[in-house]
């Protein structure tokens, strides 16, 4: 499942950008003779980028925004080590292939810290390792020439074979993780590919404020799904729902629903298959029909609102996912068995067990004075009535 999300995030992301670029080059004629602007504003654009992902702990584009930086800077101006890097244009192209693959691997980490420091370093390695890459092909093509082992492949060595096995690492990466940054890592390394190769024919200067533009995008949608969704069971949060309450008609349901007996499941079980639970117990509801949203509101309690409804619309489609809850049989193995001796000796003893769980539903309409914080109440002390009168009920 995380291989198809994957897929989509990046042909989406890709797609995104394919636009963004085809915008660009076939709107020279508007932007060309202010092209100016953009040379004075991408520095603006680089120090918004470098404190927002900061600040979002977001530390891989925070250092892959400052390495753009400067390499825009050494181009564009007369530094010390400009020329150099200048003239030798594959080192370069391999040091940010090598820098965006790296990024890949590595996690988010305090940019102000220890892991700042050692990613600094490895930035460097980065630069070494290209350097060295490009002796050693360069050596092995001359070997390869005396001894007359020589073809028409040889020159792919230096960087047709790192592009691609690094293009093939970022986009499996890409897919596998369906994260935002990866993608944008991997969407970074084609466009400096295909710069180096001039198939981009823009300026640097447009070419990456269209990149970190990317980037400040890619933080404040990942900010925003921080903020509005829950990490655990990736349900909209209670923040959420507070947001869509403000924008409900006079007409809507609201659902709370909680699962029965959920702490001496935990204290049986033990909180990781907790965690499991609730991720099925949010899988199950988010298949919820007449138009029904749903949210985790905290601990073992969700809570669904049906905009436009009444409860009479509402109470069939409520106990068929309450059946539907009761009767998934979850398969859970014994947490007795821990260690290789123990699972030896238990071969011949079941080590896995079925259980379900049962969910109480409360539900309320809103009547005509009341806040959507009223309703709430309404259907949280209809579910104490559910509880009360047996559990595994809907009730209002």
């Amino acid at each position: 499942m995380n291989i198809v999300q994957g897929i989509k995030v990046t042909l989406l992301s890709l797609a995104v950008m394919f636009l963004a670029f085809y915008t660009a080059i076939f709107t020279q004629t508007i932007w060309l003779p202010k092209l100016e602007l953009f040379e004075q504003s991408l520095y603006g654009l680089f120090v918004i980028t470098i404190i927002f992902s900061a600040h979002f702990s977001r530390s891989r584009f925070t250092f892959l925004t400052i390495i753009f930086a400067l390499f825009y800077i050494t181009i564009n101006e007369q530094l010390a080590w400009s020329s150099w890097v200048l003239a030798h244009q594959s080192w370069l192209l391999l040091s940010g292939l090598f820098i965006f693959a790296l990024l890949s691997q590595l996690k988010e980490r305090g940019v102000i810290s220890a892991h700042g420091v050692s990613r600094i370093i490895l930035f460097g390695l980065c630069g070494i390792s290209a350097y060295a890459w490009g002796i050693a092909i360069e050596a092995l093509i001359e070997v390869l020439k005396v001894n007359q082992f020589t073809s028409k492949w040889d020159h792919y060595l230096l960087l047709e074979l790192p592009i691609l096995l690094v293009s093939l690492l970022l986009f499996w990466r890409s897919i596998a993780t369906a994260n935002l940054v990866v993608v944008a890592l991997f969407i970074s390394s084609i466009v400096w590919c295909l710069h180096f190769y001039k198939f981009i024919e823009l300026p640097w200067s447009v070419t990456l404020t269209v990149l970190v533009s990317y980037y400040l995008l890619v933080v404040v949608v990942e900010s925003y799904f921080f903020a509005y969704r829950d990490e655990l069971t990736g349900l909209p949060s209670r923040r959420a729902l507070n947001q869509l309450a403000l924008s409900l008609s006079n007409k809507y349901c609201v659902a709370v629903v909680d699962i029965d007996f959920f702490k001496k499941f935990n204290d049986n079980y033990g909180h990781d298959i907790g965690d499991q639970v609730l991720k099925l117990v949010a899988s199950k509801l988010t298949n919820v029909k007449k138009g029904g949203k749903v949210f985790r509101y905290g601990g073992e309690e969700f809570c669904i609102v049906f905009p436009r409804k009444n409860t009479e619309q509402i109470l069939t489609e409520l106990d068929r996912i309450r059946l539907v809850i009761a009767n998934y049989k979850m398969v859970i193995r014994s947490p007795k068995r821990k260690t290789k001796e123990q699972r030896n000796k238990a071969k011949a003893k079941t080590d896995t067990k079925k259980v379900s769980v049962n969910v109480s539903i409360g539900v309320a309409q809103k009547a005509s004075n009341n806040s959507f914080e009223q309703t709430f109440k309404l259907a949280d002390q209809a579910l104490y009535k559910a509880k009360k009168s047996g559990r595994n009920k809907v009730c209002s």
